[in-house]
């Protein structure tokens, strides 16, 4: 395989020739596209006649693939809430506490595939001209601690914003300059690191969720954020009668182990694919939409199982650039348009996940994430 940037080998197929000093327009074409194991023979062969697609022109061609299936969508919503409440049932039947055990950890895991398809139709990818999936995904938001009022706000909000320095905190995690850290009062820089700390994200459940999804948007906003007082009280009324009808095991299997885990994963996912080394912040003069998502969003490589269990959200840099195209379109999207299947890569891979959390704030002088060891090393440009 040559890299990035080299003349590309002759291709052993006949069909195609003359490839050693082929160009697509004035660029040589990036390694990737040409990686055997991401591109089909029948994607790499019709390359051969296309340019690179950028901007605007690259958001376009991903416009044909933002079309739902009616079927299809209602197919993965009700399969997942019926293997869901499976789940949860099985936490209470009489398995033994392993088997039990097993289920409340798959209960986890399908909410947070369930949460997946949820943001998804809160993006009108799936199902947006379905009043009763309207309805029903309102009523699966509240159970899931995360109601539409606030979601569709601070999400919206994300998408516009994602990877400015100023501005991208709403709906995401904060991110200050070298310069802004060292600047900082000591409060401000115990907030900021709380909110990107290790166990706020591992804890996403009451910090991320039940605080900042439901708790804090309903004090400051009652009348708007009703639904977020709403996601509490009912949350509390369904634990009180686990604990009431069958005890405090089944509190926590039933229902404080399944969202610890969906909760948690789905913190840090939205934490690293957007917190990872190799990725770009912004301000207002040297943004655009398309750059933000191809050098601001990761693509999460996961094996089939935890992508199935993530409905495609690891597609990120995909999804930032064209919300409309539904989760299971995704990965034709990254086989059939070469210049997306190329992007910043993370992995669900521990040491790697080391590497994401240890990134505190944005060297300017760098252009890149830093630690703290870097961060109080010495004063950078505002």
């Amino acid at each position: 395989m040559p890299k990035c940037g080299d003349e590309l080998p002759r291709d052993p197929d006949p069909a195609v020739v003359e490839r050693d000093k082929f160009r697509i327009g004035s660029k040589k074409l990036p390694c990737a596209l040409f990686d055997k194991r991401r591109i089909p023979v029948e994607s790499r062969r019709s390359i051969l006649n296309q340019k690179i697609k950028t901007g605007p022109e690259l958001i376009l061609a991903t416009k044909r693939y933002a079309k739902d299936s009616t079927f299809e969508s209602w197919w993965h919503i009700l399969s997942t809430v019926s293997l869901l409440v499976l789940a949860l049932a099985g936490t209470l039947w009489n398995f033994g506490i392993f088997g039990k055990l097993a289920c409340s950890v798959l209960s986890g895991l399908l909410i947070l595939r369930l949460f997946v398809i949820y943001h998804d139709q809160q993006h009108h990818a799936i199902l947006p001209h379905s009043r009763l999936a309207e309805h029903f995904m309102r009523f699966l938001g509240i159970l899931m601690l995360s109601p539409t009022s606030v979601w569709r706000s601070s999400h919206g909000h994300h998408h516009k914003h994602n990877s400015k320095l100023r501005g991208s905190h709403i709906g995401s995690f904060p991110i200050m300059t070298k310069s802004q850290f060292l600047n900082s009062s000591a409060s401000d820089r115990s907030s900021y690191l709380f909110m990107r700390h290790p166990l706020t994200i591992l804890f996403g459940y009451v910090f991320v969720f039940i605080i900042g999804m439901c708790v804090g948007p309903f004090l400051r906003e009652p009348k708007r954020n009703s639904d977020g007082l709403l996601a509490i009280v009912l949350h509390a009324a369904i634990g009180v009668t686990l604990f009431w009808n069958w005890g405090w095991m089944a509190l926590l299997l039933t229902q404080t182990l399944p969202h610890f885990i969906a909760c948690g994963i789905g913190t840090y996912l939205f934490y690293a694919q957007h917190n990872f080394p190799g990725v770009s912040f912004n301000d207002k003069a040297g943004w655009t939409y398309d750059k933000a998502a191809l050098e601001s969003s990761s693509y999460m490589r996961t094996g089939r199982i935890m992508a199935w269990f993530t409905a495609n959200i690891g597609y990120h840099h995909i999804h930032h650039l064209n919300a409309r195209i539904p989760f299971y379109r995704l990965p034709q999207v990254f086989r059939e348009i070469p210049e997306l299947a190329s992007p910043r890569e993370t992995t669900l891979h521990p040491l790697e996940i080391l590497r994401c959390l240890r990134l505190k704030v944005w060297d300017v002088e760098l252009q890149r994430m830093v630690g703290m060891d870097d961060a109080m090393r010495a004063p950078g440009p505002a």
